[in-house]
């Protein structure tokens, strides 16, 4: 791929240069490699935006902490001062995109012709020096700016800024909490950071306005407090990153989250119409858990979600997503909540009503739902099901206990770590199903699954299973019928984890099959499959 598509012409100087491909231009481009801090070494290094951007984990060698330091490719003096000026004139040129185009994509269309008539900023810079300021520009002015190479990490979940000359830190699948190299260093930088972000997506923030929750492109989540209104410190943020491949059930098998024996139940439980909840604190994989639950609903089912920012993603066609809106103005004019479209999501017959967090009185509107015959998927912040019993009984929820049986399941999800002391080689943090319940009445809870952190167990509990009886009774057969069907659809499940069948495009097909013709055998199901 050359500077431009279609542009092979060979000039001395401008922006006409010879063609030079991606092998070409990595193998030309001499990274120079970030110094490492004193006292640190390195861990691993890997691409975030090749060959412009890496990710360097290092360690102290006294204390032993992580940092992640993002290295880039710098830019010579004249390549800074040409970039400088290139900026300045896509500012005033830069047209807004047009309608149902993205911003980098307007970005793309737009800069050969700008770069073209200001061919003489770029004149005396090589065609290398060329590739770089066009990163740094789309980096800059349609990117995060020196936050955008992490926004390419697929090891990142958030990343947040506590305020001025404070350290960025992340959280990283594999490190956790870790802090980088980046930081704001005054609060002018900081605050044109967010107001740029902010607006970008059509919202407002301001001291008057200081606490936004807004989504970005790519779905990705962002928490403001700006200013020193609620934070003494400064402006704050926290950037929860969207996964553009979410995790499926199969990806949660595989990281041991839940097992094969969960994961079949939950699908069961999902093909009958089963309201499930998820509860957990911040931080323990609650959407990631809807998500992938989610995915288990019949292909064809007609879902409805509800949130108020953007975080479930679905492989179905039948699906509609809904967004709550704030309110326009002192008196919060037009504001559409949770409440009102739970209310406007049942008149469109959904079969299930997803809803991305309960908090407040749309749970009661929910329950109502439930007891219409939809099924419902929900999650709520609690660190266990009596705990979430109680917020649902209690004001603002107002549930009654009579029709907490409504939510047939409720799955406590966990981010455990093991104690430093015990540690013996094993993973020492990551995210599991600790409890799966099912909810007669709430004098009568039944656990049909628990983890046992000892020796890092699942523990089955059928027997003792409420709802697999109803089930069964529900289809006029026997339990042992109903527990054959449970072992089949295990294995099925622990087939396309062997085949790594783990996108959720491809796990909705391999679902879409087995609802099609359920007695193929596993054989003809993944031959017939292609897997």
């Amino acid at each position: 791929m050359g500077l431009f598509k279609g542009d092979k012409k060979e000039k001395k100087h401008g922006l006409r240069q010879e063609e030079i491909s991606e092998e070409d231009l990595i193998g030309l481009l001499k990274v120079k490699r970030w110094r490492l801090p004193e006292g640190y070494a390195e861990v691993e290094t890997y691409a975030l935006k090749p060959p412009f951007s890496y990710a360097c984990i290092a360690q102290n060698e006294d204390t032993a902490e992580y940092l992640y330091i993002v290295d880039e490719l710098p830019l010579t003096k004249e390549e800074k001062e040409a970039f400088e000026r290139m900026r300045n004139i896509l500012e005033y040129e830069l047209k807004a995109p047009e309608p149902d185009e993205t911003l980098k994509e307007s970005f793309h269309r737009q800069i050969p012709e700008i770069m073209d008539a200001h061919k003489k900023v770029l004149e005396e810079i090589s065609p290398i020096g060329i590739r770089k300021i066009l990163y740094y520009l789309e980096r800059d002015m349609v990117g995060y700016g020196k936050i955008d190479p992490l926004m390419f990490d697929p090891n990142v979940e958030d990343i947040s800024c506590s305020g001025v000359n404070k350290p960025i830190y992340l959280w990283h699948r594999k490190y956790e909490n870790i802090k980088t190299n980046l930081l704001f260093r005054d609060e002018e930088e900081l605050n044109d950071f967010v107001l740029k972000i902010v607006h970008r997506v059509g919202k407002h923030v301001s001291i008057a306005f200081p606490i936004v929750d807004v989504t970005l492109p790519g779905k990705h989540r962002l928490a403001v407090s700006f200013g020193r209104e609620t934070t003494p410190a400064g402006t704050s943020f926290t950037i929860r990153k969207f996964r553009e491949d979410p995790f499926t059930i199969i990806d949660l098998i595989g990281n041991e989250t839940l097992n094969e024996t969960i994961a079949a139940y939950l699908w069961l439980l999902m093909e009958m119409k089963m309201s499930v909840m998820i509860v957990g604190a911040t931080g323990a994989g609650k959407t990631t858990a809807l998500n992938a639950i989610a995915c288990l609903t019949k292909p064809n089912c007609k879902i409805i979600s509800v949130e108020e920012v953007a975080e479930i993603n679905l492989p179905h066609e039948n699906w509609t997503s809904t967004i709550a809106r704030s309110g326009f103005g002192p008196e919060s004019e037009g504001e559409i909540t949770l409440y009102d479209l739970i209310k406007a999501a049942v008149r469109h017959r959904p079969d299930y009503i997803i809803v991305g967090e309960i908090r407040g009185e749309e749970a009661y509107v929910l329950f109502q739902a439930l007891a219409t015959g939809h099924g419902g998927l929900c999650t709520m912040h609690a660190d266990g099901v009596e705990t979430a019993i109680k917020r649902l009984t209690q004001p603002p929820m107002n549930i009654p206990s009579s029709v907490i049986p409504l939510m047939n399941c409720m799955i406590v999800v966990k981010h455990v770590r093991k104690p430093i002391f015990l540690e013996d080689g094993r993973k020492l943090s990551s995210r599991k199903f600790i409890k799966v319940v099912e909810i007669e009445d709430v004098n009568n809870i039944h656990e049909v699954f628990t983890w046992n952190p000892s020796n890092d167990f699942f523990r089955a509990k059928l027997d003792k299973s409420y709802l697999l009886d109803k089930i069964a009774e529900e289809l006029d057969i026997s339990l042992d019928v109903l527990l054959n069907e449970l072992e089949r659809r295990k294995e099925i499940l622990l087939e396309m984890v062997e085949h790594n069948i783990r996108d959720f495009k491809s796990v909705n097909k391999a679902l879409s099959r087995y609802y099609q013709n359920p007695r193929l055998l596993r054989q003809e199901f993944f031959e017939k499959e292609g897997w």
